[in-house]
Formats: C-alpha cells, sequence, structure tokens
C-alpha cells in the first residue's frame, strides 16, 4: 500500500544533504538504488490502485483499519527494502574503495 515510504524518506534526505558527504561514499549510488526502488513500487501500487491522484492519495488512509495494515506494511517491505539497499551500496563502496586502496598502494610500492 505504501511501502516506498520508508525508502523515500531516506532518499530525499540523501538528496539533500548529497553535497554534505564525502565523495569516498558514493552516495549518488544509494540514491539511484532508493530512487529506482521508489519508482518501481510506486508504479506497481499505481498499477493496483493502492495510490491515486485525489485525497487521501493513499486508498488505505481512507479506512482506519486498512491504515493499520499500511503502517505494517511499511515497517516490513518499506524497511526490509532500504535495508537491501543500504546493504548493497554498503558492499559497492567497501569493494570499490578497498580497491581504489590497493591499487593506489601498488603504484606508490612501485614508486
Amino acid at each position: 500500500m505504501a511501502c516506498f515510504i520508508a525508502p523515500m524518506t531516506v532518499a530525499v534526505a540523501t538528496t539533500v544533504f548529497r553535497k554534505k558527504i564525502p565523495e569516498r561514499y558514493h552516495i549518488s549510488w544509494l540514491n539511484t538504488l532508493l530512487w529506482g526502488g521508489v519508482a518501481g513500487l510506486a508504479l506497481e501500487h499505481i498499477a493496483h490502485g493502492e495510490v491515486v491522484p485525489y485525497p487521501p492519495f493513499l486508498t488505505a488512509m481512507a479506512n482506519p483499519v486498512d491504515t493499520a495494515v499500511m503502517i505494517h506494511e511499511i515497517l516490513t517491505v518499506g524497511v526490509g527494502m532500504l535495508i537491501a539497499c543500504v546493504a548493497v551500496w554498503t558492499i559497492m563502496v567497501l569493494a570499490t574503495n578497498y580497491i581504489e586502496d590497493s591499487v593506489k598502494t601498488k603504484s606508490t610500492q612501485r614508486a
């Protein structure tokens, strides 16, 4: 229903503060992963009629019983997707920085 809200919240924050984050962390990679996931989930929810272009926008908010289900979905599916994106990004950054550091070390040893 609204599982894209959790990763979207982090995507907004990382997009706003991206200039304050060192280049070594490749925050644009995380933004790409998050915004891509958000777009995919949002399109899926639009296709199933769970997100509509008129208030309350999220159909689950029209009924209090459905709102509880929506919050549960955000906390399980949305946070799960967020954790998966951050885990993939972390592995990518660690691998890239390890390779870059080893190349630098080898080039300084040769000089």
